[in-house]
């Protein structure tokens, strides 16, 4: 809308300059054809609707006539209308010019209502007198009612309200501690149906194949989950955590041995998968990558894919929670030489015969 009026005055300039070489006879007659046609279009339309910008410019244009002269013009509008439009256009500057320019108190420094957003987010049972109260022990000199005034800008509840945890805010604050587990299904060139367990670190992203079975009974879910519970000593994660669904594949002992490890058992909602998202995301990227690319012999044959995708995901498969690193390495240093830039000299190396490829500087 902004825009429209100053479109508006320049088109009309260049309507101006067009007329400029014209005769007085050839502007009579084209003044002579717009009034037959506005005198037309007047017979159709009730009421015309000017937008703001229209208003504005054909009152500018306007003003200067004497009152007489405008009652005789066919207008769209009532010369009254023009008028009224002329009037306020100059009782809105006049306002203008005299509002004071900086009403009422002056606005909170911008790093100060940052640092009061910041203390709310990362304390959810603060309210804004215990945020004020931080202020001030930090020598911030503010009102506590302006605290109040900003947490209310910006949408955000009441200290009661806030001091539930949300599943998402959860996840990302335990993250470190947490590992995600699924059965997936895959089938082979007999039709056999083939059971997989995977386990997922949130914070790394690092995968475990724990195991193929064409049938997971009790017995042998909870032996994987006893070789599960040695790999994480081994390598010294602190997994506090276990998010898996409800399937009936899993056992009391599977829950029993982690337990026994401090591990807690966290199992998502019924039919809702998007509590363990991170695990359902990866098994569709091993479906997508590898799986409906595969055709899987036997057992022994989707053991060793599967292996052979554990270790590309893991040491070289990038990851954008990771900011472009793999689980088990981190990026290089960038490439700062322009004369490395202009040569490149990258290798390829192709897994599970060309299915996955990676690719490395060559030295």
């Amino acid at each position: 809308m902004l825009l429209r009026l100053p479109y508006l005055a320049l088109s009309t300039a260049f309507s101006l300059i067009r007329l400029l070489p014209m005769s007085d006879r050839e502007k009579d007659l084209e003044i002579l054809a717009l009034r037959h046609q506005l005198a037309v279009l007047q017979r159709q339309v009730e009421k015309p609707q000017l937008t703001w910008p229209e208003r504005v410019l054909l009152a500018a244009l306007l003003h200067r006539l004497p009152r007489v002269r405008l009652r005789e013009l066919q207008l769209i509008v009532s010369p009254d209308t023009v008028l009224r439009w002329h009037r306020d256009l100059l009782r809105r500057g006049h306002a203008k010019a005299s509002r004071p320019k900086r009403p009422g108190r002056p606005r909170t420094v911008r790093s100060v209502r940052e640092l009061v957003l910041r203390l709310a987010r990362e304390n959810s049972s603060w309210g804004y007198r215990r945020i004020h109260g931080e202020l001030a022990a930090l020598g911030i000199k503010v009102a506590a009612s302006t605290v109040w005034s900003i947490l209310k800008e910006h949408g955000i509840p009441p200290a009661p309200e806030r001091e539930h945890t949300t599943w998402a805010a959860f996840l990302r604050s335990q993250a470190d501690a947490i590992l995600a587990a699924d059965f997936f299904e895959t089938k082979t060139l007999t039709g056999a149906v083939l059971t997989v367990l995977a386990v997922i670190e949130h914070s790394t992203r690092r995968v475990r194949i724990l195991g193929v079975t064409t049938q997971p009974t009790a017995a042998w879910v909870t032996q994987v989950a006893r070789n599960l519970a040695m790999d994480i000593q081994d390598s010294g994660a602190k997994i506090t955590y276990l998010i898996r669904d409800r399937d009936v594949c899993y056992p009391v002992g599977f829950d029993a041995v982690l337990v026994g490890e401090g591990i807690e058992i966290l199992r998502t909602g019924v039919r809702m998968p998007r509590m363990n998202a991170i695990m359902e995301r990866w098994i569709r990227s091993c479906r997508a990558e590898l799986l409906d690319r595969t055709l899987i012999w036997n057992q022994a044959h989707l053991l060793h894919a599967l292996r052979e995708y554990e270790e590309h995901h893991n040491e070289h498969r990038p990851h954008r929670t990771l900011a472009g690193a793999a689980p088990l390495r981190p990026l290089p240093e960038p490439i700062t030489e322009p004369g490395r830039l202009v040569h490149l000299n990258v290798s390829r190396r192709d897994r599970l015969g060309g299915i996955l490829h990676e690719y490395q500087n060559a030295a």
